[in-house]
């Protein structure tokens, strides 16, 4: 058994084949200033492992919860996969240890960077999607996701700002509210972002956070103020 990734991924009943891949998924941006190596980033693996992440997990709660409207699903679904849970995931499968960052990364804690951790599950989802195919990314996903939040899955996501202006939205103007990066500033390690919640092109909330989930959740906080 692999001392690295390529045995974390056999332990979970996969057959990485590709290599490569899997390295360019641990790869930070920041890698990129002091490698010679290196050329790519993890960046595109992580926005096609977003989509991947996405479907999968919809299409699980579409067929468990065949009860659910609408709104609780996508609430589930953004509970299930926020920043702060895939993270968690990240953390769970030792993926940290892994990453190819900076020396200023490094020091800085990067290994342990909620967000940074976050990107990486999406990056080594994408690329065993890629690797793969879409039945080895849904047992990624099955097997270090969906079972640290086996009780949510039960009983529905938790109450939280997003979830309440998610229902009240839906209900007031029959569409669902839509967040925007507004801004982000500041170094990876600290960075600072200020989101927007939209109603159609109508702005109606606005939040500031260190990611943009907790950024989201008080954009989501002033909107309920303001309809409330």
């Amino acid at each position: 058994m692999e001392n690295d990734f390529i045995g974390i991924l056999k332990e979970l009943g996969l057959s990485p084949k590709d290599r490569q891949i899997y390295e360019k998924a641990f790869t930070h941006r920041s890698y990129l200033n002091e490698s010679k190596e290196a050329t790519e980033s993890n960046e595109r693996l992580e926005f096609l492992g977003d989509s991947v992440l996405s479907f999968i997990v919809s299409s699980f709660l579409f067929n468990l919860r065949t009860e659910d409207n609408e709104g609780a699903l996508t609430n589930l679904r953004a509970y299930i996969v926020k920043t702060d849970s895939l993270a968690k995931a990240s953390q769970k499968l030792g993926l940290g240890k892994y990453l190819k960052l900076s020396k200023g990364e490094e020091v800085s804690g990067g290994r342990e960077n909620t967000q940074i951790l976050a990107n990486t599950f999406e990056a080594v989802l994408g690329a065993t999607f890629l690797d793969q195919g879409i039945e080895a990314a849904r047992t990624l996903v099955h097997k270090a996701l969906l079972p640290l939040f086996s009780e949510e899955i039960k009983k529905g996501a938790p109450r939280d700002p997003k979830s309440e202006l998610q229902e009240l939205v839906q209900s007031r103007f029959q569409v669902s509210p839509k967040y925007k990066t507004l801004a982000s500033l500041g170094p990876d390690h600290a960075k600072r972002f200020t989101v927007g919640v939209f109603v159609r092109e109508d702005q109606i909330g606005e939040g500031n956070g260190s990611n943009k989930q907790q950024a989201e959740e008080e954009a989501a906080k002033e909107a309920l103020k303001k309809l409330t």
